[in-house]
């Protein structure tokens, strides 16, 4: 039984990781902002007030009564993140001795993905206007090689969703607007990494090992993998309101609630020994995780015919996620994993200008943008995330009175994140003592179509 207890432990950790340990550097924790390319070039600043183009819909559909007719757009984010580990002491868990692991330092986990997002509005009349936003708010991929030496930790996580959000948005005067909004949110995830079955061999039974079962085979000695796949569901709302203080000054005011994903996966194990296998048997797994809640407020105020300047407050509420608790089918006992995360908050700056008489505008705009792991000791292999610093870049071009194309980049500067997992917490006994340091940064480049169908 005690042996079981141990595997319930190890499974647990494992899919705490997976599902909400995937890394996003280009956002605080795994969060995608990257959801406007015009906004993208003020880093986002005002993306709650600026109210001038489709993607108010996902920063704040109130910004819809401001938009006239039939509208539509349709864009893609590159995102292309680097993450690449330096071993600075990495061991087996001083439990078992805290001998060196041998491995590579995995090589750049960072990948190329890409983010979409595509939104619709119509006035309805001169009050009411409808919109629908589809795109991806959590997500991205991260990989080491098998070799490394953090294996035992992660080697693969990918985690993809898809949000769709309609929403309704009501003029109640020249300057106040009203909007509110549902959404339905698919998650899906795949999540690898090594299992160290040599470790538990040397742990006695008594202690929630395998007690010497496998031989004489100790730490690093019989690898096995764990794979997790699940994915599920879940459904929030979210509410905004935009004051028009003047024609050239405008507040706004967005927020979006908790999306709650009750996850259903099963895991998978390749063994070395077919002696393990009653032990460390398939089995269908169950998850809550709670997505956090953000609040923004923004500000926009137009100077002149060619300046505009804005600036934006981001609050997102990561501590919903206080702990994880993991059901197995097969009659394993709850695994209890502690997510030690804090609420962040993210303040931006931008510009924008249009010269008199050009088709162009140009935006620019810089953030500062908190993470959520507040030590060396919480970080994961999963999401080695840091504060970071933006520096962004954008313009609009506009061949036609009704078509608008927008081109952003962002340069995101990361605090260089430190991980230090001493590897005597119950859940990192069979994963070791990962200690070192990530170089790491995020480029992004963003196209978009904009087009007004009347």
């Amino acid at each position: 039984m005690m042996v079981t207890l141990a595997g319930a432990r190890w499974r647990s950790s494992a899919l705490l990781a997976g599902l909400v340990g995937v890394q996003s550097l280009h956002a605080a924790g795994f969060a995608l902002i990257e959801q406007s390319v015009p906004d993208m070039g003020t880093a986002y600043a005002g993306a709650a007030a600026t109210a001038d183009s489709v993607d108010t819909l996902y920063f704040n559909p109130a910004g819809m009564t401001r938009l006239p007719g039939t509208r539509s757009g349709a864009a893609v984010h590159l995102v292309l993140p680097q993450t690449e580990f330096n071993n600075e002491g990495t061991t087996f868990s001083p439990v078992v001795g805290g001998a060196p692991i041998a491995g590579n330092d995995g090589g750049d986990a960072g990948g190329l993905a890409a983010v979409p997002h595509g939104y619709l509005t119509h006035q309805l009349n001169d009050q009411v206007w409808l919109g629908l936003a589809i795109n991806a708010p959590f997500g991205l991929t991260t990989e080491y090689t098998s070799g490394w030496v953090g294996r035992y930790h992660a080697i693969r996580s990918a985690v993809k969703t898809i949000n769709i959000n309609p929403s309704v948005a009501f003029k109640v005067n020249d300057n106040v607007s009203l909007a509110a909004g549902v959404s339905a949110m698919y998650l899906d995830g795949e999540f690898t990494n090594a299992v160290d079955f040599g470790t538990l061999n040397v742990i006695p039974v008594i202690a929630g090992g395998l007690g010497g079962a496998l031989g004489a085979v100790g730490p690093g000695g019989a690898d096995g993998l764990s794979k997790i796949e699940g994915d599920s569901w879940g459904w929030g709302v979210n509410l905004g309101a935009l004051f028009e203080l003047s024609k050239n000054t405008r507040i706004g005011i967005h927020y979006r609630s908790e999306v709650e994903q009750n996850i259903e996966g099963d895991v998978k194990f390749t063994l070395p020994t077919p002696a393990l296998a009653g032990t460390f048997s398939d089995a269908k797994v169950k998850a809550t995780v709670d997505l956090p809640a953000t609040a923004s407020l923004s500000g926009f105020h137009q100077i002149n015919d060619e300046w505009a300047v804005m600036a934006d407050y981001t609050w997102t509420g990561w501590s919903s996620i206080p702990e994880l608790r993991f059901d197995f089918a097969n009659g394993l006992p709850d695994g209890v994993t502690t997510f030690d995360w804090k609420d962040t908050s993210r303040v931006s700056v931008g510009t924008a200008f249009s010269p008199s008489g050009s088709d162009w505008t140009y935006r620019f705009g810089v953030a500062y943008d908190e993470s959520p792991i507040k030590d060396a000791a919480s970080r994961s292999a999963r999401l080695p995330d840091a504060d970071r610093i933006w520096v962004a870049a954008g313009a609009s071009f506009s061949p036609s009175e009704d078509l608008t194309i927008d081109v952003g980049y962002a340069h995101l500067f990361i605090n260089e994140p430190k991980i230090n997992k001493t590897g005597t917490d119950a859940e990192d006994v069979t994963r070791g003592a990962l200690r070192g340091s990530y170089d790491s940064s995020v480029d992004i480049l963003s196209v978009e179509a904009r087009y007004r169908f009347f």
